[in-house]
């Protein structure tokens, strides 16, 4: 239990930290279509969801390879984790802004910070209570769906708000 503990505190620093780090990744690459992929190529928050969802699935993938034998729906945990984190960006964006009618900089950070914890709390708690067994294949199937939608959707994005940069020009 320690370990498993200790490794979701670790998750959350490497979490936090990557997803720091991959803002500014993909002009540091020169605008490298690869990168690109993987990290924010505008200031839309479609793209901002990748900063959780990426390093979080890399990491998972280290925590299923430690923990599947002790834990056998750490997988189905994780995964909840990672669609639950990704998901709360948006709507929790888009519930702020709402109703202060624009957006601040420092509750988009702490929006980041908040979606990463409730991510990693919500497998730890998953995992030590065994309950998610069952779902597995679904859960992997929709974070895959998700991964799938992060490759098409950053060079071919659907014309929605979720989509859209909030900092370019409506000139």
């Amino acid at each position: 239990m320690k370990a498993l503990k200790r490794y979701t505190i670790i998750g959350i620093v490497f979490v936090l930290a990557t997803g720091t780090l991959f803002h500014f990744l993909y002009d540091w690459t020169g605008q490298n279509e690869i990168i690109g992929l993987f990290t924010p190529i505008n200031e839309s928050i479609w793209e901002h969801m990748k900063l959780l969802f990426f390093p979080m699935s890399a990491y998972a993938l280290i925590m299923i390879i430690k923990f599947h034998t002790k834990y056998p729906c750490i997988t189905a945990s994780l995964c909840t984790g990672i669609l639950a984190g990704t998901l709360f960006i948006p709507l929790f964006y888009y519930a702020y802004t709402t109703v202060l009618g624009t957006n601040l900089f420092i509750i988009d950070i702490s929006i980041f910070i908040l979606s990463i914890l409730i991510a990693f709390l919500l497998s730890y708690r998953l995992t030590r209570s065994g309950k998610l067994g069952a779902y597995t294949l679904l859960l992997c199937v929709f974070v895959c769906i998700l991964l799938v939608c992060f490759i098409i959707f950053t060079n071919h994005p659907p014309d929605t708000t979720l989509f859209q940069d909030p900092t370019a020009s409506n000139d």
